[in-house]
């Protein structure tokens, strides 16, 4: 088994402070197993392994003299970024021929914050063209017959075969939440804005969000840290991450049941029920239902104009090349060029109210609760059920997927745990809570095996 999957970061740098392994053994293992199941699974589109080779062995030597503590929080690690953030050491190509060896000459400024918190870039993870729909090469490790989600699948499937504990990702609709969900890993999508998307593809203005993918849910807030902005020039998160107090139980949640559910199988809303059940059992943790508020029923509605009309405004270029982008993109486009400004603008001015009516909840509970996606991954090609994650996306608020379910194959499904916008540390400090109380799995769910 990886050491990734058995362990999470922290764990790791006591195992390395504690001399138990090394820098080089972890590579090691890497180079062991890298090239074998990108072939057989196709997270990388691109990988390299002498810069960490280095860098394993001058930290080896490093540890030998420096105590561990002065170490940064990812030093050491290797990380993969979706193909969608540029990289100074590694083309940026977008999933897309007409990229094809595009070569920025640049980090993104959320890479910039990964190495300066010392991880070290091993390869750019594949994507969905342009971060859209268009259903890639990488393979579900868990069942290749079956999605591995959407555009972020790459980083998933990379952290879930345990070749590294923690990738770049980002979401416009459901794209961190639904591959975690379907690959089981642990993923973060902060609240909107606040890791920054300098230097990174743009396809929406008001719904890019970039997040991440972890072994390890108490690696989740060091993710954070290392990728989000800080300081007075962002004076929303900066007033609430430096006035933060950690929230003591009782907890109180609503657990959601929206007119979404119809469409679930009955596994996934029996597992999901049953989970509520348990919470409800718990001290200090306070559940009530809450229904879809009606105003908000629209959402996918309203994500689609602005979705589309961004993606028929941005993508002019590419537009104009048909036999180098797929169907799906065509369609998209198309509709898109037939959206007018006046409903696009209107679209905007519904998602600041839907961002309203949602924010409100929270005056209310601390959290909600829902499932991730509309249980496990669907076989390729096969359109997945609209699940909650673009009412959330849209609105702009902080979720976490657990990967706390499994279906009767075997095949992963979780659900997601979101918060009032910026508070996002205190959805970490519930997460948290939830581990050490032992409600929630240490790592991965299920955990990979190479003889899979």
């Amino acid at each position: 088994m990886s050491i990734f999957l058995e362990n999470g970061i922290s764990k790791i740098k006591s195992l390395l402070s504690e001399r138990k392994i090394s820098f080089t053994e972890i590579y090691d293992e890497l180079i062991l197993n890298l090239d074998d199941l990108n072939k057989k699974y196709h997270p990388f589109c691109i990988f390299d392994l002498n810069q960490y080779k280095n860098q394993c062995s001058y930290l080896d030597r490093q540890y030998a003299i420096t105590p561990p503590e002065k170490f940064n929080l990812l030093e050491g690690m290797p990380v993969g970024i979706k193909d969608i953030f540029n990289t100074i050491d590694f083309p940026t190509e977008m999933g897309s021929p007409i990229w094809k060896n595009f070569t920025p000459g640049n980090d993104a400024r959320v890479v910039h914050y990964l190495r300066n918190a010392g991880a070290t870039i091993i390869g750019k993870t594949i994507t969905a063209e342009f971060a859209v729909h268009h259903l890639n090469e990488t393979l579900n490790p868990f069942d290749i017959r079956k999605t591995p989600g959407t555009s972020s699948s790459g980083s998933a499937v990379a952290v879930a075969l345990g070749l590294i504990p923690f990738a770049l990702g980002s979401q416009t609709a459901a794209s961190i939440i639904r591959p975690a969900s379907f690959c089981g890993v642990y993923a973060m999508k902060p609240s909107f804005g606040l890791i920054p998307r300098t230097g990174s593809l743009k396809t929406t203005d008001s719904l890019d969000t970039v997040g991440f993918f972890t072994s390890s849910p108490l690696d989740l807030r060091i993710g954070l840290e290392c990728c989000r902005v800080k300081g007075p020039n962002y004076p929303f998160s900066h007033k609430i991450f430096s006035e933060h107090k950690v929230k003591s139980p009782p907890f109180k949640l609503a657990f959601l049941e929206g007119h979404l559910d119809i469409n679930f199988p009955d596994y996934a809303l029996d597992s999901f029920k049953k989970t509520i059940v348990d919470l409800s059992n718990i001290p200090f943790l306070n559940l009530e239902k809450l229904e879809i508020p009606k105003e908000i029923k629209s959402t996918h509605d309203v994500h689609s104009i602005i979705y589309e009309k961004s993606l028929s405004y941005y993508f002019q270029q590419e537009a104009s090349l048909l036999e180098s982008i797929s169907p799906i993109m065509q369609s998209l486009i198309s509709k898109g060029e037939k959206i007018t400004p006046k409903s696009y603008f209107s679209a905007l001015k519904e998602q600041e109210i839907i961002c309203d009516i949602v924010d409100n909840i929270f005056e209310e509970y601390d959290f909600i609760i829902c499932l991730s996606t509309a249980g496990s991954a669907p076989l390729r090609g096969n359109k997945e059920i609209d699940d909650y994650s673009l009412i959330w996306t849209t609105s702009h608020l902080p979720a976490v997927n657990i990967p706390l379910f499994k279906d009767s194959n075997n095949m992963p499904f979780g659900i997601q745990i979101l918060t009032r916008k910026y508070n996002d540390l205190s959805l970490l400090d519930f997460i948290e809570y939830l581990f050490h109380n032992s409600l929630i799995p240490k790592g991965p769910n299920p955990i990979f095996c190479l003889n899979n």
